[in-house]
């Protein structure tokens, strides 16, 4: 299969997908999650007329002359409502989110009173309405607040509380299952015998694939063998997943079974093979239902892979409008050679200038090599067959999230 381009290889990663279909969530569980309808408010807030200050409810007409003493008839605390009216030369003890008493139209801060008994004096004027928060002045019941594909946020989620709303209706969260060939990995904290390496890809993808909202589950590692890469890809069958993600045996080497493994099971292939660097061999699919990411073994390869295409599809899946990282300018702190056919994505850190935002890429892209990738702020993308560029040009970057 020739080898197509990056942006070939999205369009087909999100061909065939879409939305999940909708679940209930509560409150707790749907930051970040996408509403599939709008929402408008079961109730008014505030509900009535409240004082936004401690102090005393007055009638603005008897402290529009000061000093003046006034006779407090009662108190008023919040969701503790005073059920007698405030007459003339009257006031009421009222503290924060206190009804506002009927007769009452404005509160007097208690810092502009003195209190002896059941007198109070005032020393300033207040107007009407002062230091009042009227009924509906943040909203009022069958106000439209939310519109549907919204992806919520923690300050959303505060107000869908005040609304009245315990759970809301949200896309299902994408499920998605990772596993890892290769009889070389041992997991983190073994002792690597001779020729083994210790597996890490899971635990970056699985973390970026939660950072999106997608619920994981790690089958770990699988031998290199068709039976056992089979078993594998029927576990995540069972789980039931929305997207499977393998790390190694996507290429074509003697050991490498995964596409062998996924071509016996009936997956259907839309491509095996991107123009880019890194991640050449990188494998999409779909068995039945389930989204099919075969991302190369190399660390670096992995995750770039994963940049790119896994985010853009947990992103449809999950209900979003932004499918993609933006694209962003920056100007080059080096020099760099031309390119060849193969779009590239080179791992740079990121300073401000008096330029602007200045990228140098590492000296060392080896795409078996994490610490440039963990110190890594951004990838500068080079277009294939792009010319030599000089320090001081400008660039396209994607920047790594949080």
């Amino acid at each position: 299969m020739a080898l197509i381009s990056v942006a070939d290889a999205l369009r087909h990663v999100l061909s065939h997908a879409e939305p999940l279909p909708p679940e209930d969530a509560p409150l707790d569980d749907a930051d970040g999650r996408v509403l599939t309808a709008g929402l408008a408010a079961l109730r008014t807030q505030p509900p009535a007329d409240v004082s936004a200050m401690d102090g005393y409810a007055v009638r603005a007409s008897d402290v529009a002359d000061t000093p003046v003493r006034l006779k407090v008839i009662g108190e008023v605390a919040a969701g503790r409502p005073f059920t007698a009216a405030i007459g003339p030369g009257e006031a009421a003890r009222i503290f924060t989110g206190g009804v506002i008493p009927a007769g009452a139209d404005a509160v007097v801060v208690q810092e502009l009173t003195s209190r002896e008994a059941d007198r109070v004096e005032v020393f300033k004027p207040s107007s009407k309405g002062r230091h009042i928060r009227v009924e509906g002045l943040d909203f009022r019941r069958g106000e439209t607040l939310f519109a549907k594909g919204r992806r919520l946020t923690a300050r959303d989620l505060a107000l869908l509380a005040g609304m009245n709303y315990p759970r809301v209706r949200v896309h299902r969260r994408p499920k998605v299952a990772l596993f890892a060939t290769g009889d070389e990995l041992v997991p983190p904290g073994a002792d690597p015998g001779p020729g083994q390496i210790v597996y890490s890809n899971g635990f970056s993808l699985g973390a970026l694939a939660r950072q999106e909202g997608a619920a994981v589950t790690d089958l770990g590692l699988v031998r290199d063998t068709i039976e056992a890469t089979i078993g594998a890809i029927r576990q995540a069958q069972d789980v039931p997943a929305d997207i499977l993600v393998t790390t190694g045996g996507a290429s074509v080497g003697d050991y490498d079974f995964v596409h062998k493994a996924f071509a016996a099971e009936g997956m259907d292939l839309s491509f095996w093979k991107v123009a880019m660097r890194p991640g050449r061999p990188l494998m999409h699919g779909r068995l039945g239902g389930m989204h099919i990411l075969g991302l190369p073994g190399n660390p670096v390869s992995s995750y770039v892979c994963a940049f790119l295409f896994l985010i853009p599809l947990i992103r449809r899946m999950s209900g979003r409008a932004d499918l993609t990282i933006p694209v962003e300018s920056a100007v080059l702190g080096c020099d760099l050679p031309a390119n060849d056919e193969r779009e590239d994505y080179l791992r740079a850190s990121l300073r401000r200038d008096a330029s602007g935002t200045v990228v140098t890429p590492f000296p060392v892209q080896d795409s078996s090599m994490m610490v440039p990738l963990a110190k890594a702020d951004c990838l500068v993308i080079r277009e294939p067959y792009a010319p030599a560029a000089t320090a001081g040009t400008r660039c396209r970057i994607l920047k790594f999230e949080r």
